[in-house]
């Protein structure tokens, strides 16, 4: 029987539809206005994330991303320290301020539109979560290229931003990052200060891991732009070693450009396990990693990857890139070149290690994982950093104040 409701019924489904997009950005307007429960010292400005402040009573905290939650620390950091928070979408371009604030917080494009408009003695805070945007467009490109001159197919940038002049118009940046991440911002010449980035889950360690069971099996797990992520390297450097395992893990049916060119490898090599999109939260990853060995990551620009630092949670053996942000010290390898051979040939090197050499370094990358990327990590080492600030900010102001004392005295001197 035809469906003699979908001419009546579409047109009213596309209208609720748009309504409901004008209504979503609508929320991203708003100003959330938060008060310590002391009183106040001072107002904070945050451009961030704004929809955890707009959860309903009971409603859990989203956790496919970890900015959410790291958002909503922030604030409460501030509330913690006696300051009042205005909290906005960082795309908010409608904001003026119309206060003074003791501190201005963004991720990205509100910095320099802001910036000019606030009280000079406002501390800025570029707060970085991505490696510069100039050098990860650049990267996302060259990945592009590469894949086009290796294969003879052209595919669109998903991560490309317009650059942004936030740290150049900051007084300093918060980084979650490594070495690499810090670097594609040294340019700038601000104080930076590291911040790990959390974990929206942690996990006991896996102590019934069957090493010898699952030393050929390995995971792909990372969010979108998959290009950029290495996972067209990784699904090509599998294809070519059948006797090795690799599971997927991530938003694939969400790029059908990528899904497309690579539906063989993703779908029709036997070795090659996709799963799709998964909830770190979930009994499901938790069954995926314990069957894997250790996770494939050769992403070309991170800030720092929540991804790795789950998989870290979970046991997983890293090898990843350098620019993955994550670093591995001993429990781990580093990509030297980001290329199909070198890919294939850690994970030979890492697969074919004694079964006690990989309790070790699942062990290490577990306790690395535990010791520095937990919330309670990140909310203690946020508040220190802007205590350093303020300490900063409070010690560049007394030598402001000696200096014109002695300039006065100087002055004073010459007319005696």
């Amino acid at each position: 029987m035809p469906n003699i409701l979908s001419p009546i019924t579409n047109p009213f489904s596309l209208i609720s539809k748009k309504i409901q997009a004008r209504i979503n950005y609508a929320k991203t307007l708003q100003v959330v206005s938060l008060k310590p429960k002391q009183p106040s010292k001072g107002n904070v400005l945050l451009s961030y994330r704004i929809e955890p402040f707009l959860l309903k009573p009971g409603q859990p905290m989203p956790n496919d991303h970890t900015w959410y939650w790291e958002v909503w620390q922030i604030a409460q950091t501030f509330l913690d320290m006696r300051y009042n928070v205005d909290v906005i979408q960082f795309h908010n371009d409608k904001f003026v301020p119309q206060k003074d604030y003791a501190f201005f917080i963004d991720i990205r494009h509100r910095m320099e539109a802001l910036a000019p408009k606030l009280n000079k003695d406002c501390i800025k805070i570029f707060h970085v979560d991505i490696a510069n945007m100039v050098f990860r467009n650049a990267a996302e490109c060259n990945r592009l290229l590469d894949l086009q001159q290796r294969r003879g197919i052209t595919l669109t940038p998903q991560r490309f931003e317009m650059p942004n002049l936030g740290i150049e118009y900051a007084d300093c940046a918060t980084v979650l990052g490594n070495d690499f991440t810090t670097g594609t911002f040294k340019y700038a010449n601000k104080p930076m200060y590291r911040i790990p980035i959390s974990s929206p889950v942690v996990y006991p360690y896996p102590e019934q891991k069957d090493f010898e069971g699952v030393r050929k099996n390995f995971l792909w797990f990372g969010g979108s732009a998959l290009v950029l992520k290495g996972l067209d390297l990784v699904l090509e450097a599998f294809a070519q070693m059948p006797e090795y395992h690799l599971t997927v893990c991530g938003p694939i049916a969400n790029d059908k450009q990528f899904e497309k060119a690579f539906y063989k490898e993703l779908y029709e090599t036997p070795n090659i396990h996709t799963y799709g999109w998964i909830d770190v939260s979930s009994p499901e990853f938790i069954e995926v990693t314990n069957n894997c060995l250790g996770l494939v990551y050769p992403s070309v620009s991170e800030g720092q990857s929540g991804a790795v630092i789950s998989c870290l949670h979970a046991g997983l053996i890293p090898i990843l890139s350098y620019e993955s942000g994550v670093d591995v010290h001993d429990f781990g390898v580093i990509f030297d070149n980001l290329s199909l051979e070198e890919i294939k040939a850690k994970v030979r090197s890492i697969s074919n290690l004694p079964v006690e050499d990989l309790k070790v370094m699942s062990q290490k990358a577990w306790e690395y994982a535990r010791t520095n990327h937990t919330r309670e990590k990140f909310a203690y080492a946020y508040r220190d950093a802007v205590e350093q600030m303020l300490d900063r900010q409070k010690s560049q102001k007394q030598s402001y104040f000696i200096d014109s004392s002695k300039q006065l005295v100087s002055t004073n001197t010459n007319y005696i």
